[in-house]
């Protein structure tokens, strides 16, 4: 913890002696911290293209949070099932393999067409771009599984498939399992700026869409930290959820 307040302090001086002291950077192309801790102040208390900083960001978070949950919902059953029964795996994988390499954001058009221009469009592309992880990380972890662990539970009386699945396989699974969660995390927000240019009219890549035509460097920093800082306490709590729920990772990394 000291170690990153350090590095994230030492960063901020560097930045601060770059554009303010030594003035080796125009504030065109960076502007200095103080500036950004302006516009904080004053997008937070006034509408900036029609929102305050927190109605940008609630709006922002319903977009990565529908796309995402959703992407959980389906994605990790849709893994799982594919990784325990070959029946399911050769009819969808074939399918799933064809669509993993297109980039969300190919799919912008569309959703565009399928949606409109609503807030449906953009939870449909950051659903897509967390969708893939899940679904590749919930097949992995099932797929190894120990089979010394299957053999132990049907030796002791576990019989069917599905029970083995509840039992043995998702419990051994869920660490590589959480891990796709925390990549397909990563993933919606690093789509969320690109999902808000569509016909947008609030979000956080909205923001950094109208300073960008303003001419507004700071406020595009400042939406960049804003998002950095979501998902970086959003991340934090996956982690903490994943010591909580598999407490026997954190005793074989000692």
């Amino acid at each position: 913890m000291i170690l990153a307040a350090v590095s994230v302090l030492a960063v901020i001086g560097a930045w601060f002696f770059l554009t303010s002291l030594g003035r080796l950077i125009s504030p065109a192309f960076l502007p200095p911290p103080q500036n950004i801790v302006t516009d904080f102040f004053r997008i937070l208390s006034s509408p900036y293209v029609g929102h305050t900083l927190v109605g940008h960001t609630l709006v922002s978070l319903q977009i990565v949070l529908g796309g995402f949950f959703s992407a959980l919902a389906i994605g990790i059953p849709l893994g799982i099932l594919m990784g325990w029964f070959k029946r399911i795996e050769a009819i969808v994988d074939p399918l799933f393999q064809l669509l993993r390499p297109i980039p969300p954001l190919a799919w912008i058009p569309l959703s565009l067409l399928w949606f409109g221009i609503g807030i449906q469009s953009k939870i449909f592309v950051i659903w897509l771009s967390a969708f893939v992880p899940c679904v590749i990380n919930s097949y992995t972890g099932i797929r190894l599984t120990e089979p010394l662990l299957v053999k132990a539970a049907l030796g002791l009386g576990v019989k069917k498939q599905r029970d083995l699945l509840r039992e043995v396989a998702i419990p051994s699974a869920l660490p590589i399992i959480l891990g796709g969660v925390r990549i397909g995390l990563g993933s919606a927000w690093m789509t969320l700026v690109a999902a808000e240019l569509l016909a947008s009219d609030a979000g956080l890549g909205y923001m950094m869409q109208m300073a960008r035509r303003a001419l507004e460097p700071s406020v595009i920093i400042l939406g960049m930290l804003v998002i950095g800082i979501l998902g970086a306490l959003m991340a934090r709590g996956l982690r903490v959820l994943e010591k909580r729920v598999c407490p026997w990772v954190k005793e074989e990394e000692h």
